[in-house]
């Protein structure tokens, strides 16, 4: 343990003490009671001791969003799984994708079509894609408008997915509309 940890853990049990004494002070005469709230109290301490220790592990898996910054550069944060993912919105709702620049299309879930509106029961499924997984069979279609952050792009070609999959997917005929794709740190840029 270096200097500033063993300060910390003596504040922390500077503090409990603190708690203690104040609590069996309190409830003199009452050692049942003093017994319940010191335990109470004690349980509270260790809940809050786990949660600060806890914090940036809990951190690095909540979601994080791109951003936008100047020049209107897209910057996509890398995923707790190592892997970048963005928010679009088709149709003014919010889809999820895994950006994958080894798919050539966008490649929509049969749920996340379903929720902008395409009914995967209606779609010919004349395409295939090889995948990690074998091949899987595609039906084209078009979507009206597309937004990630400050861009919108109007008639984007896509695919929906027969079979069900983790998270669509933002291939290459998306990705190639910016002028510039980059990976820096623990980010990725997209430039228009």
């Amino acid at each position: 343990m270096d200097a500033d940890q063993t300060a910390r853990m003596l504040y922390l049990v500077l503090l409990g003490a603190a708690v203690a004494g104040a609590l069996i002070l309190q409830s003199r005469g009452r050692r049942g009671a003093a017994a319940q709230q010191l335990a109470v109290w004690g349980l509270i301490f260790i809940g809050v001791i786990a949660g600060a220790g806890l914090w940036s592990d809990i951190a690095k898996t909540m979601p994080q969003e791109a951003t936008v910054g100047p020049g209107g550069a897209i910057s996509v944060p890398r995923g707790p799984d190592g892997h970048y993912h963005v928010t679009l919105r088709i149709g003014g709702v919010p889809v999820r994708f895994m950006i994958d620049t080894g798919a050539s299309d966008m490649v929509l879930t049969p749920a996340d079509a379903r929720r902008v509106g395409i009914d995967p029961a209606h779609l010919a499924f004349v395409g295939s894609a090889n995948t990690a997984n074998g091949e899987v069979a595609t039906a084209r279609v078009k979507l009206h408008d597309v937004t990630l952050g400050p861009v919108t792009d109007r008639v984007v070609s896509a695919e929906v997915n027969k079979v069900a999959m983790d998270s669509s997917l933002l291939g290459m005929s998306y990705l190639q509309r910016f002028g510039k794709i980059e990976i820096a740190g623990d980010r990725m840029v997209l430039t228009r």
